[in-house]
């Protein structure tokens, strides 16, 4: 039976990796179009056009966000959508004054968190090393730290599938993460890391773009 599953292993190695290289004979480059979509164009609301967000587009927003890599493909991210007035009641006293207005008209907005325990679902999506979840078990600061790296990382991918799909982004941090954690994950293992409204950017309420430091500014060739 070892030899078998081995061998099933080899397969789907082998599989997955003609896959990939017949997608990269095919595949181009993302053209200016989507490019401007997704980055030079792009801009962080502050205003909302009163149209809805579906629950099926978040839907298509999450099955593209997933496949972002991860350490050890542990995909710590949790997005909890808020998308009701209650729900946006309870999210209400948790935000700081200058954010509030943008938060309460978007059509949703997502809390993007990470669980600390995201290590117990190693073993499903990291199979081929059993006994992975014991390198975070009983290293809590090596858990804690990964879970936010990742996470946060999820989020930036979370953000640009959102851009992908048609929609506007309005990311945050101008809110209380403890009083966000009490409310919405409370007894849960899951941490708040940022707010992303998400909706249809109303173009009146775009500020003028700030600038972003040059190449030789931020990198260094080593």
């Amino acid at each position: 039976m070892k030899d078998e599953n081995a061998t099933s292993h080899e397969e789907e190695v082998k599989r997955a990796q003609d896959r990939f290289e017949q997608f990269k004979q095919s595949a181009s480059v993302l053209g200016e179009d989507a490019r401007k979509l997704l980055f030079t164009e792009a801009r962080s609301q502050n205003g909302w056009l009163d149209r809805p967000v579906t629950e099926e587009v978040l839907k298509e927003i999450y099955a593209l966000a997933k496949m972002g890599a991860t350490s050890m493909n542990g995909s710590p991210a949790h997005f909890a959508f808020i998308n009701s007035e209650e729900g946006k009641e309870r999210l209400r006293p948790t935000i700081l004054p200058f954010n509030l207005e943008k938060v309460m008209t978007a059509p949703v907005v997502a809390v993007i968190a990470y669980d600390e325990e995201f290590y117990q679902n190693l073993e499903k999506l990291f199979p081929h090393s059993p006994g992975a979840d014991s390198l975070f078990k009983n290293d809590q600061d090596l858990a804690q730290i990964t879970a936010f790296r990742n996470g946060t990382l999820q989020g930036a991918y979370f953000m640009l599938a959102a851009r992908a799909v048609g929609l506007d982004c309005g990311p945050m941090s101008g809110f209380d993460n403890t009083a966000v954690d009490k409310e919405f994950f409370s007894g849960t293992s899951l941490k708040s890391n940022f707010l992303c409204c998400l909706g249809y950017g109303d173009p009146k309420k775009i500020f003028g773009r700030f600038p972003r430091l040059e190449f030789n500014e931020a990198c260094t060739l080593i």
